[in-house]
C-alpha cells in the first residue's frame, strides 16, 4: 500500500486539481493524506472532500514543511510512503506508480526514489526548462555517479522501514530537508533518480523569487550550511501561493 503525504497551508489555488488527479490511481492500493498547518482559505474543505485522512497541526505550533511531512507519516499505513508538493501532478499515474513499485520489488535495497521534475507545459520558461534539466542531472549524478543521496522535495517515495530508521525529516531545518533526507537514506541502502517517470508542478517558487536569488540559496544552504554547519543558513521558507 502507497501513503500519498501532503503538507498544505492555504493551497486552494492548486490542491483541488492535485488530488482529482491523485484519485485516478487504480492500479495499486492508496491512500492520501494532507497535513495541514493552519490553513485559512479553503484547503481544508478541498482536503476532507477528496483525501482519505486530514491531519492538521497543532493549535500555536508554526509547522514547517518537514514537520508536515512527520504528521502525516505517523497516522499513515502504507508500506510506501509517498511525499508530494500540493501544486504536482503525476502524469500517467498508474503506469508511473506500477514503474516505481517494481524499482523498490526488484532492487530489496532501495530505500528511497525520486525522479525527474517538469514545470507544466503551460507555465514553464526556457528558464524552468534550462535550469530544471540541471536540477535533474544534479539529483541524478548524486544518487548514480556519486556516494551521495539528493533529490527535491516535490516528489521523494521511500520505504516505511526507512523512513522510521532515519528518524523522518529533520524538523530543524527551514529548508534543505529534503535533500538532507535522502542522504540520510544513502547510508541505509540505496537511493535512484528514476530518469524514466518525471512529475509536473507550477515553478511558482522559481517564478517568485527568481532563478539566481534560488540558485543562491540552495547552494548556500544545501551546499555549504548543512554540509559544514549542520543547519540552514535561511531561518523561514516563506510560502509562495
Amino acid at each position: 500500500m502507497i501513503s500519498i503525504i501532503i503538507p498544505t497551508l492555504n493551497e486552494e489555488k492548486v490542491l483541488e486539481k492535485t488530488l482529482l488527479a491523485l484519485r485516478k490511481l487504480i492500479s495499486t492500493p492508496f491512500e492520501i493524506i494532507i497535513s495541514d498547518g493552519g490553513s485559512r482559505d479553503d484547503t481544508l474543505n478541498i482536503a476532507r472532500k477528496y483525501a482519505h485522512k486530514v491531519v492538521e497541526c497543532e493549535k500555536g505550533v508554526k509547522q514547517t514543511i518537514a514537520l508536515g511531512r512527520n504528521l502525516g507519516a505517523k497516522y499513515s499505513n502504507g508500506d510506501m510512503l509517498v511525499f508530494l508538493d500540493a501544486d504536482v501532478e503525476i502524469p500517467e499515474i498508474n503506469t508511473f506508480f506500477e514503474t516505481a513499485v517494481n524499482k523498490f520489488e526488484n532492487q530489496k535495497n532501495l530505500v528511497g526514489l525520486s525522479v525527474f521534475l517538469k514545470v507544466f507545459p503551460q507555465h514553464a520558461t526556457l528558464s524552468d526548462k534550462l535550469f530544471f534539466k540541471l536540477v535533474n542531472y544534479i539529483h541524478y549524478t548524486a544518487n548514480h555517479l556519486l556516494p551521495l543521496g539528493s533529490a527535491s522535495g516535490e516528489f521523494q517515495m521511500i520505504t516505511r522501514q526507512a523512513f522510521l530508521a532515519a528518524g523522518g525529516y529533520r524538523t530543524d531545518l527551514a529548508v534543505g530537508e529534503d535533500v538532507e533526507m535522502f542522504s540520510r537514506l544513502r547510508k541505509l541502502g540505496k537511493t535512484r533518480i528514476e530518469a524514466g517517470l518525471h512529475v509536473l508542478h507550477t515553478g511558482r517558487r522559481a517564478h517568485a523569487v527568481g532563478w539566481g536569488k534560488l540558485w543562491y540559496l540552495w547552494i548556500k544552504n544545501n551546499l555549504i550550511f548543512i554540509k559544514l554547519f549542520n543547519r540552514s543558513f535561511t531561518k523561514e521558507w516563506t510560502a509562495i501561493r
